[in-house]
């Protein structure tokens, strides 16, 4: 007999079917009646005004046809009430943007993973889905020698925390041996307490990921073939339901990842592409997978550790990595539209201030702008004004944008040791053939140096906004206000420019390239042209007042996925490679006592 896994509203519920050339209005009515039957008081609606879709892929089906020609055995379905997506308690079967996949789909490479040489960007990775897991032999050894201590410490009956006694204030409760396994499912079900929506499932696998590299150190005591039974359901994609909030971060991440191994027993709720949210013990049955049977001190090595917060934190540094870089090749774009000089990124000032952010970031800024490597018709047009310096948000983009990425150096540092770091407790060491009990879960060191990121970040954001009021502040600009023409019937920029005080380094860059239609035919550096160029092939030039929210949300996906930076990036490189002489042209925001030849010569090279 066909059976279905059919999602009505918060419960799941399997409906068999004697006949499969019913309709699919027939199970849909099946599956409501049998909600109603266990929830009266529900008050669901006839099938008439129901939806019907496939979890996986999210199809739409016609109520009218036969089961037997739009599903197959053991499909997870689900209907949709006709007032449900509009409440805020509803959470679809898949989440939106998700990353579906079929078997044909799926990654076919592999990350082998030992504990100590896991990177953010291959956690990233891991997060979206490119990549399956297995272990290196060495780490399986390490796994297995210190399960071997774990074992021998229960079959000689010794006191050892969390091991055979109770947890926190009971630690000196001692669990008589026939009660262990019960012991640390309850540890996992009562720690089991955060609350709010379900992370992502990239951060759920990216979570998951970074448990399963921790306990490959071999430092926790879990079995092989618990942690075995935990690839195998990140390489099907079975991710358990974590809740975003209930981190404690003094004590680790005990109840986000309590939640998540919570799952991996079959209880709860759990997601995977084929089956949306449903009952971990169906999700792990349709992928052919067996609930995790926790052993002595396994529950406690799942929930143990930093593992919520340093995965989040990978993301964050990867995603500022992206920000910082680019931000970079936006304010060079701006600083050529508002007509500003070269010279505060020579090379001897930053020899003189040598932090590594700095002189990196003035890298990019002559690289982008060296106007004898990539000649500007802008900067032309511009070098004998009578301006005296340029105003602090562009001459300081070394020192502001380069403490920013030192920032995220930094961070980058502090997030990649902990994702290679062992954060139980108690420690298991079997080449000393003991555990000792210590204090690495704590969640200080990711917690503290993320706070440091957002400052660093924050930074970037705010003088992107003070560029962005140069560009649409005429006084300053040169520029129409607000670079729209016809203003006061148009409003170009002016609320743009608000929502940038808060949130988005892309308005820049659309405020940029805005600029550059005011200064044609004249062009900018060939990168910088490249980099309009991109930005035109999705938001036209702003002629007069219209929608501007998609043209913000376009760009911003530029920046997500880093296609500015990918423009410009070769001819970054190209210079670095080039090893050109710096151009130093005569400029008024210098002082020299040698006197242009001519407008257009340069003063001199290195």
């Amino acid at each position: 007999m066909a059976r279905f896994t059919v999602h009505v509203r918060e419960e799941w519920l399997t409906v068999p079917c004697k006949d499969t050339r019913a309709s699919v209005r027939w199970l849909a009515a099946e599956a409501v009646r049998r909600y109603r039957k266990n929830k009266p008081e529900s008050g669901a609606e006839s099938p008439e005004s129901l939806q019907v879709r496939r979890c996986q892929g999210l199809g739409l089906l016609d109520l009218d046809d036969a089961i037997e020609d739009v599903l197959q055995d053991n499909d997870f379905i689900e209907v949709v009430l006709k007032d449900d997506v509009m409440s805020s308690e509803f959470i679809p079967s898949q989440p939106e943007g998700v990353h579906l996949y079929t078997r044909n789909h799926e990654p076919n490479e592999y990350i082998c993973l030992d504990g100590s040489h896991l990177t953010i960007k291959d956690l990233v990775r891991l997060g979206r889905g490119l990549y399956k897991i297995k272990l290196t032999a060495e780490a399986e050894e390490k796994i297995r020698q210190s399960r071997a201590l774990l074992e021998n410490i229960v079959k000689e009956h010794k006191v050892v925390y969390g091991i055979t006694t109770g947890f926190g204030k009971f630690a000196r409760t001692v669990i008589p041996n026939n009660k262990l396994k019960e012991l640390q499912e309850n540890l996992v079900r009562s720690h089991s307490a955060g609350v709010g929506k379900p992370l992502s499932p990239m951060r759920s696998r990216m979570l998951l990921a970074l448990r399963i590299n921790v306990l490959a150190k071999g430092y926790s005591g879990i079995s092989l073939d618990t942690l075995s039974q935990m690839i195998q359901a990140f390489n099907a994609s079975c991710l358990s339901y974590v809740p975003e909030k209930g981190s404690v971060g003094a004590s680790g991440d005990l109840a986000p990842l309590a939640h998540l191994a919570l799952g991996l027993m079959g209880e709860g709720k759990m997601w995977s592409p084929r089956s949306g949210w449903a009952d971990a013990k169906y999700v792990l049955q349709a992928h052919g997978l067996k609930p995790v049977s926790l052993k002595p001190k396994e529950g406690l090595a799942l929930i143990n550790g930093t593992q919520m917060i340093t995965s989040l934190g990978a993301e964050a540094v990867e995603r500022a990595t992206a920000i910082a870089r680019q931000a970079d090749i936006v304010a060079a774009l701006t600083l050529e539209v508002l007509k500003g000089t070269t010279r505060a990124f020579d090379s001897d000032i930053h020899a003189l201030r040598p932090h590594p952010g700095q002189v990196e970031v003035a890298f990019r800024f002559r690289s982008l702008l060296g106007s004898d490597h990539h000649p500007s018709e802008i900067a032309e047009s511009h070098r004998f004004c009578d301006r005296v310096q340029d105003a602090y948000t562009l001459r300081c983009c070394p020192q502001v944008h380069g403490v920013a990425n030192d920032t995220i150096a930094f961070v980058k540092n502090i997030i990649e040791t902990e994702i290679n770091s062992a954060t139980d407790n108690p420690m298991v060491f079997a080449d000393r053939g003991e555990t000792i009990s210590g204090g690495n879960f704590h969640g200080e060191y990711p917690a503290k140096a993320l706070d440091y990121l957002a400052i660093g970040v924050h930074e970037l954001a705010a003088i992107s906004e003070r560029r962005i009021e140069r560009l649409c502040n005429p006084s300053l600009s040169e520029l129409p206000a607000f670079l729209v023409n016809e203003g006061g019937l148009n409003s170009g920029f002016m609320i743009a420019h608000c929502t940038a005080a808060a949130l988005v380094l892309a308005i820049e860059l659309l405020a940029a390239c805005q600029g550059i239609e005011f200064l044609r035919p004249l062009k900018t550096t060939t990168p910088l042209e490249k980099v309009y160029d991109l930005v035109r092939t999705v938001v036209r030039p702003w002629i007069k007042d219209r929608f501007m929210a998609p043209d913000i949300e376009v760009v911003h996906r530029l920046l997500i996925d880093q296609k500015v930076w990918e423009v410009a990036n070769p001819y970054i490189e190209k210079y670095r490679l080039a090893n050109v002489p710096e151009a130093r042209p005569i400029s008024p925001t210098a002082f020299t006592l040698e006197s242009p030849r001519s407008p257009c010569k340069r003063a001199w090279m290195e």
